[in-house]
């Protein structure tokens, strides 16, 4: 084994050096992206690709079953509103309240009253004497039309 100028032998050395002739097979730098590196980024890039489309209908799936799972929780509170009214149709005493509150019935052997205060007769309070009612719409709309006719 002979040692190279700088002390390696000689394969070492032979390594080390660069053969600088065409086609000798001069060996580069290791380049930034190699052939192998090219691949994986390709691979990589293909699977998250392939990937995107059904995560994207994953998450759309999984809100639409939220969203029905919010709208099924309303009905059923819906259905149970509903259950516990017919249960109240269902009582006699719940059916003669209402006829007397809302149709004015009044049972045989009763007398039964009903006060006119100007208020329609729907039990809202009528309105005190110092305070205006609001104008209907068109009212006020036809007054804002004069208004902008009116030059300042």
């Amino acid at each position: 084994m002979a040692a190279g100028e700088d002390g390696r032998t000689g394969r070492a050395a032979s390594r080390g050096a660069r053969d600088d002739s065409p086609g000798g097979g001069a060996r580069r730098g290791n380049p930034a992206l190699t052939s192998r590196a090219a691949i994986l980024a390709v691979v990589v890039c293909a699977i998250a690709l392939s990937l995107a489309y059904p995560v994207r209908e994953y998450v759309a799936q999984r809100q639409e079953i939220a969203e029905l799972k919010q709208k099924e929780r309303v009905a059923r509170k819906q259905v149970d509103d509903l259950v516990q009214r017919k249960q109240r149709l269902g009582e006699e005493s719940y059916i003669k309240r209402e006829a007397t509150r809302r149709l004015h019935y009044c049972e045989p052997g009763v007398k039964c009253y009903i006060v006119l205060d100007g208020s329609g007769g729907d039990g809202q309070q009528p309105q005190r004497a110092g305070t205006r009612a609001k104008p209907p719409w068109y009212e006020t709309l036809w007054r804002s039309v004069e208004a902008a006719d009116q030059p300042r």
